[in-house]
Order: structure tokens, then sequence, then C-alpha cells
């Protein structure tokens, strides 16, 4: 067995360094209810979602065999979670705090799944759920987003003006290299701009941070590599970006941590491109008369993994109501009326 692991610990090395693990997936910030391991283990690009959803404490379809996360506290789940993306670049500087892990084959991915998991199991209450590319236009809010972050800027007009107001980021950041006559960095800057904005309406709500219902963020940045398009990735222009960009990330992942009292979960994924473009799946008008034909030998659905669950609850509840009736049933059949209080009652004194 340790000489079959040892091979596979080979494997996997002689992976990342061919390219295939050439991205990172980081963990800027979070709670001690929350576990990452320190070991460097790579990380498949499509299930960078299962892992959010598991410390969350959300059920995934299909089992997880990643060393990275152990088991926490099942009984104190982060608030939020909150994870940003950046293009253009394999690999960014980060604290000694931080942890980071190899992604094997970089997909495109979505947190969809987790942003429904809370939509379904928090509908009644408040949660915060956040999906926004800014560079994109691509926005996507759920619950008391869409109150808390409607000043927030989201077409590429709004994030322009907002550079060029008194309180952005131009007045207090070190723009080194960069300059605000180009559209280019102008964009790179505008990113920045809308991770402070985020924080400072959170912080208006911070009941929010507060509540039973986990939020959550995710937050694609394509500035950079603009960036690295546009001047090359030797430039000092990019240089200078990338250190912005470490450090205004960090400073996000804090105040965010912050926010929420210490019990939020701030991941980074750095990917220099992904390999395929993100395709969301559809349901098609047609999707249920091309069932029959898919499946012409009428076989069983697939194995659902609720399936165990579901047939516990239902045994034991059963089991439970048979046990009742019995007693009732044992106790009604000894009962005698004519003794203790009902012969007050009944007989005349």
């Amino acid at each position: 067995m340790a000489v079959r692991g040892l091979g596979v610990a080979v494997l996997l090395a002689s992976a990342c360094l061919a390219g295939v693990c050439g991205d990172e997936f980081s963990i800027l910030r979070s709670p001690q209810s929350v576990v990452f391991r320190d070991g460097g283990w790579p990380i498949p690009g499509d299930r960078i979602p299962d892992v959010a959803s598991l410390f969350m404490g959300f059920s995934i379809e299909e089992d997880l065999p990643w060393p990275g996360l152990a088991a926490g506290d099942l009984f104190h789940r982060p608030r939020a979670a909150v994870l940003v993306t950046v293009k253009g670049v394999d690999k960014l500087t980060l604290p000694a705090k931080g942890i980071s892990y190899p992604i094997e084959n970089a997909v495109p991915f979505s947190l969809d799944s987790v942003a429904n998991a809370i939509h379904n199991l928090f509908s009644e209450e408040t949660p915060v759920v956040l999906q926004l590319a800014p560079s994109e236009e691509r926005v996507y809010m759920v619950g008391k987003a869409n109150s808390v972050f409607e000043d927030l800027s989201v077409t590429l007009r709004q994030l322009r003006n907002r550079l060029f107001q008194d309180n952005s980021i131009l007045s207090s950041l070190p723009l080194n290299s960069l300059s605000r006559n180009n559209e280019v960095d102008l964009l790179f800057l505008s990113e920045l701009q809308v991770l402070r904005d985020i924080v400072t309406l959170l912080s208006r709500h911070k009941h929010l941070a507060k509540d039973h219902s986990p939020d959550l963020y995710s937050l694609e940045l394509s500035g950079l590599e603009e960036i690295g398009k546009h001047y090359g990735e030797d430039s000092q222009q990019f240089k200078d970006a990338s250190q912005i960009l470490v450090d205004t990330l960090q400073k996000f992942a804090d105040e965010m941590y912050n926010l929420y009292g210490g019990n939020a979960v701030v991941e980074m994924v750095a990917v220099k491109a992904f390999n395929s473009p993100l395709t969301r799946k559809t349901r098609s008008i047609l999707q249920s008369s091309q069932g029959d034909t898919d499946n012409p030998y009428n076989l069983a659905y697939p194995y659902n993994y609720n399936y165990s669950v579901i047939f516990n609850i239902i045994l034991w509840m059963m089991i439970g109501l048979a046990l009742a009736v019995i007693v009732i049933s044992y106790n009604l059949w000894n009962m005698d009326p004519g003794n203790g209080c009902f012969s007050s009652v009944l007989l005349p004194s």
C-alpha cells in the first residue's frame, strides 16, 4: 500500500510539473470550525463548488475523495462563503497564513449548486447571494442582496463613473506604473473598486451577517488578464497590478472575515485560462418526449444519494408509530374504569 501511495503521489507531482496543475486554489481566511489541511493535494477544477457545499454543511451528489478538507465542527457552520476567481495568472504570492492547493484540470465552474441549496433551504429567511463578473456585466442576486447592493456598480459605464467619484480608490491607491487614462487599467481598477464597495455596502447591514441563513459571494475578476494581454506578462504594469491585486484581495478577505465575526470562508482561484468555455445546463421543452426514446428498455432511475436518508427516516418513523400503537392498545385493554377516580364519578356516594 505504501508503494502504491508513493506511486500516486509521484504521478500527481509529475502532472503538476507538466502544467496540468499550474493553477491554484487558495484559502485566504477560514474559521476554526472549518479545517483545511496543508498538504498541497491537487483539487479537480470541477469539484471546487463541492468544497464550498461541504464546508457550508450541504450534501453533494458524489463523494469528494480530497484530503484537503477535514471534518470540522458539524454544529457550527460558516455564515458566509466568499470565492474570488482571478483570471490571467496561475499563481499569486499570498501571505504566509494562507493555504494553497494546485488545481488539476482547470475547467469552468459555477456556484449555482450552492446558491440553489441556500435558496431552497433558507427561502423564508434573509440569505445574501451575490454572483458578479464586473468586466462581463454579469450579475446574479438572490434574497437581501437586491436591497443591500442596490447601489453597486455592475455595468461598465457605472464602473467607470464610480472610479472618478471623490471617494474612489484612485484617491488612495498607489497606481505606480498604471495610468488613469488607459481603458485597460481603468477596467482593472474598477474591479478593485467593486471589492471595496461590497464591503462598504455590507457594513451598513451588519445585522444580515448575524442571522441564521448563510450567505454566498462569487466574484470573477479578469482585469489582470486584460493587462497581461495589453502590456505583456513581463511588463512593469503587470507586476504592479499583480501586487496591487494581492494587497486588495487580502484586505478584502480580512474585512469580509471580520464583518461575519470570524465565521466566513474566503477562497481564491487563480487560473491562467480555463480549458473549455463554461456551458450552463438548460431544460428543453422537448425533454419529456425525448426521454422515452432515450430509455427504450425501461431501466430504473440512477441511484439517488438521498435514498438512504429518506429510507431511515421512514423506517424509524414507522417503527416508532407501531410501538406507540402497541403501548396505547395494551393500556386501553388493561384499563379498569371501575377503579380509581372513575368510581367517584360513576357511582353514587
